[in-house]
């Protein structure tokens, strides 16, 4: 059976696009754009066909569909073909049992979906693999598409870069200063080949500069303004039901930047809802650092008004964003999943993390934002003991070295953060009878 899917705005309804044009927003009122797909047609199949079909595929060698994103092609992308598909065996990570650090929080079923477990390091390679195939499917075509461009604060020009130069595509990433990222960041893109711009500005100012590039040029927009993205982003909820049994978790917390995560989530789970694969809907919680919390100040007010910000510092940051894209899918997103919004200061989002770190994990600064979010939303009773809790790691700790080694050797001050978790480094001389009282005397001290 061929699946269809098309663009479509978010406020007319009538306006549709093919997926193989090169729009990113609507051209009657200029809003963004979604990915629909033909559900009466995909209802065809029963849930429980779907959910065999999905099992079968899942983590298998067939290409594409080994890839967690591509066995789920018919509602994610279904007018790439085969031989267009861009894929690096993206989705499948780990779902992490958080017991020792769910025992300490005082909540009994607490799980990390570990995104960072990915090929370039972050959940950014679940959304490249569609738009990347999707480019490399209208090249095939005949489209005037002589690179792909975007703004990013480290992970999305991770990802770009690498799905491009696997596809042959030239790339073009704009980062902010090289002070605002992390240097596992930086030099992701730069050994991928791409052409990479560092800007006198913040991500706010990059992402300008980008989208009136790809506007005027024969350049394709890669930023999560472009909803192909979002449609590999969603497979994360499916994910999240498949690996446990089908099941639905009561909450969900996610890091909050760019805002594109939630909604991505959020379609997900509706989808899923509609081809009956589920029967209700998780509550999500999005988590900001409260040096960079727009969305939040505007759950303060009940979202009935949204205002940009100037961003500041935060070593969080992929999410030091402010002047989020896709903050009016996110509120819509959050309404629909009787959602809340969190924030956490450089303190409590550094001490999250190396809290988790203590017990197994080895988390990035904004999954540490989701836990410090988690903890206050379990104080405040929110969250109970016994809701089914999972939080999104977006990213692999070991893109931040230089984050965790400062805290553990106290340079974190000029941030106001008291290493509550630190673990200095001992220095002893090799000497047997000065190493085994070391030793000793710190079991003693446990």
């Amino acid at each position: 059976m061929s699946y269809q899917a098309w663009f479509r705005c978010l406020h007319c309804d009538d306006k549709r696009y093919p997926l193989n044009e090169i729009i990113y927003e609507c051209r009657k009122c200029g809003g963004l754009l979604e990915v629909c797909h033909d559900m009466e047609q995909i209802k065809v199949n029963s849930a429980y066909k779907w959910m065999r079909l999905f099992d079968e595929r899942y983590m298998r060698g067939e290409f594409p569909h080994g890839s967690s994103v591509w066995g789920k092609r018919e509602i994610v992308c279904p007018a790439v073909e085969d031989d267009n598909v861009v894929s690096m065996y993206e989705g499948g990570s780990n779902l992490f049992w958080a017991e020792r650090l769910g025992d300490e929080l005082g909540i009994d079923d607490l799980w990390i979906k570990q995104c960072g477990n990915s090929h370039t390091g972050s959940f950014k390679d679940l959304g490249m693999t569609v738009l990347v195939s999707m480019v490399k499917q209208m090249i095939a075509e005949g489209r005037p598409i002589r690179a792909v461009a975007c703004a990013s604060t480290g992970d999305t020009s991770a990802a770009l870069s690498a799905y491009g130069a696997a596809a042959g595509i030239p790339v073009i990433v704009f980062l902010p200063k090289t002070d605002k990222i992390s240097l596992a960041q930086l030099i992701q893109p730069i050994a991928n080949g791409a052409l990479t711009v560092s800007l006198d500005s913040d991500f706010d100012g990059a992402m300008e500069v980008v989208r009136k590039l790809c506007h005027s040029e024969t350049i394709y927009l890669a930023n999560s303004m472009n909803s192909l993205r979002i449609e590999g982003q969603k497979t994360v909820a499916i994910e999240l039901v498949q690996q446990d049994d089908w099941s639905v978790p009561d909450w969900i917390i996610i890091p909050g930047g760019n805002l594109g995560n939630v909604s991505a989530l959020g379609k997900g789970f509706l989808e899923m809802r509609e081809m009956g694969l589920i029967d209700r809907l998780p509550r999500l919680a999005v988590a900001q650092a409260a040096n960079a919390n727009p969305l939040y100040r505007s759950f303060l007010k009940g979202f009935e008004e949204f205002e940009p910000q100037n961003a500041g510092r935060t070593l969080a940051s992929a999410i030091q964003i402010g002047n989020p894209v896709s903050w009016e899918r996110a509120i819509r997103t959050l309404r629909a999943f009787d959602g809340v919004v969190g924030d956490a200061t450089e303190d409590e989002l550094a001490n999250a993390c190396a809290r988790a770190d203590r017990t197994g994990l080895f988390t990035c600064p904004h999954t540490g934002v989701a836990l410090a979010v988690l903890e206050k939303l379990l104080d405040q009773g929110m969250i109970g003991k016994a809701d089914k809790v999972r939080v999104i790691s977006s990213a692999h700790g070991l893109k931040f070295p230089d984050f965790k080694s400062r805290y553990h050797s106290d340079g974190l001050g000029d941030l106001e953060v008291v290493p509550r978790y630190r673990n200095d480094l001992r220095e002893v001389a090799a000497d047997y009878d000065k190493v085994r009282d070391l030793v000793l005397d710190e079991l003693d001290n446990e």
